[in-house]
């Protein structure tokens, strides 16, 4: 079985026409350009509020739903966030393995009903560099994240921002703890026109 197919673009006729001077060549001097399939690679995002976008890798894009209310605006998706897990709960520290227990919770939590998609975004505190801290909060986003497809659930974006959204201040033991968490975004489907 073929990975992708050929797609070949031929010219219709023989001329080709340059601003006001029309240009008449043989077919034979126009190349036939071979455009494989998998060239171009559509995706689905979610922008933050909730819309659901469809892109190409050329910078094309468009909604991915053709959904609007009476007016003529499109219909997304309700978006809030419905679970901030703190990550010494989940993890131990400096690791993104979760413990079973929280497993076991988290697998419940994704189960539920009336949830269109999920975003998984990792945060930290700010004890260890920039750098260290993005890596481990992307690690822990994406093992939440992967419980929430070991039940089915579509997700719409896992991120790691490390410390740079913080919800309180660095400066305590407390606050540190509050920063330190995975915060999961719920995308629910606004009612159908």
């Amino acid at each position: 079985m073929e990975k992708y197919k050929e797609f070949r673009v031929r010219p219709a006729f023989g001329s080709v026409a340059l601003g006001v001077v029309l240009l008449t060549l043989p077919l034979s001097a126009l190349s036939q350009e071979v455009i494989k399939r998998d060239r171009y690679k559509p995706a689905l995002a979610q922008t933050p509020d909730g819309c659901q976008v469809w892109m190409i890798d050329d910078g094309w894009e468009g909604y991915a739903w053709n959904r609007t209310t009476p007016d003529g605006k499109p219909v997304c998706l309700e978006v809030e966030s419905c679970l901030v897990a703190n990550s010494d709960q989940l993890f131990a520290t400096d690791s993104a393995t979760i413990r079973p227990a929280e497993k076991a919770r988290l697998q419940k939590f994704f189960r539920q009903q009336g949830v269109f998609s999920y975003g998984v975004h990792g945060h930290t505190d700010s004890r260890a560099s920039d750098e260290y801290n993005i890596n481990l909060s992307k690690r822990r986003a994406n093992a939440v994240a992967a419980v929430a497809q070991s039940v089915g659930a579509r997700l719409a974006s896992v991120k790691g921002f490390g410390e740079r959204l913080p919800v309180a201040s660095n400066a305590t033991a407390a606050g540190m703890q509050k920063n330190r968490r995975v915060e999961i975004m719920c995308y629910r489907e606004i009612g159908r026109y």
